[in-house]
C-alpha cells in the first residue's frame, strides 16, 4: 500500500488546521504556503474533508477553514480513508467476493497487513501529530 500525494497533502493541511484549532479560522492561501503545496491543489483535496463534517468553510473576507472536532477527536485513519479509500493491500479483503477466497493461503497475510495498518493510523489523532510537530519544531505554546 502506497499513501498518495493526495493523501500526505491531505494530512499536512489537516496538521495546519489542527496547529491553528484555537486561532481560528485559516485560510487556504495560508495553507498552501506554510505546506508549501499549490493552492490549487489543495482545493481538490479539502472538499471530501469538508463534506465528511471533518472541516467547516466560511466565506468572506476574513474566511477560511477550521476543523469541526477538536484535533484529539480526528484520525489519521479518518483522514486517510476519506482521501485514499480502502487501507487494504489488496481488494480481495475489502470484497471476498473473489472465487480463490476460499482456498487462497495469502488471505490471512493480506487481513493481517490490513488489521496492522488500521491499527497504527486510528492510534494516532491530528492532536499527536501537533505534538510531534512542535517536539521536532522546538515550538511551545
Amino acid at each position: 500500500m502506497k499513501i498518495s500525494t493526495k493523501g500526505r497533502y491531505g494530512m499536512r493541511m489537516m496538521l495546519s488546521l489542527a496547529l491553528h484549532y484555537e486561532k481560528g479560522v485559516l485560510p487556504l492561501k495560508a495553507i498552501a504556503k506554510e505546506q508549501n503545496i499549490s493552492e490549487k491543489y489543495l482545493e481538490q483535496i479539502i472538499n471530501p474533508l469538508t463534506k465528511a463534517g471533518l472541516v467547516q468553510s466560511f466565506r468572506g473576507a476574513q474566511g477560511g477553514y477550521a476543523l469541526m472536532k477538536a484535533p484529539n477527536e480526528i484520525t489519521v485513519g479518518q483522514v486517510l480513508r476519506l482521501l485514499e479509500g480502502s487501507l487494504s493491500p489488496v481488494d480481495c479483503v475489502d470484497h471476498i467476493s473473489c472465487p480463490n477466497s476460499g482456498q487462497c493461503a495469502c488471505l490471512s497475510v493480506w487481513e493481517e497487513l490490513k488489521n496492522a495498518i488500521d491499527t497504527v493510523v486510528d492510534r494516532y489523532t491530528l492532536a499527536d501529530l501537533v505534538e510531534e510537530y512542535r517536539t521536532k519544531n522546538c515550538v511551545f505554546d
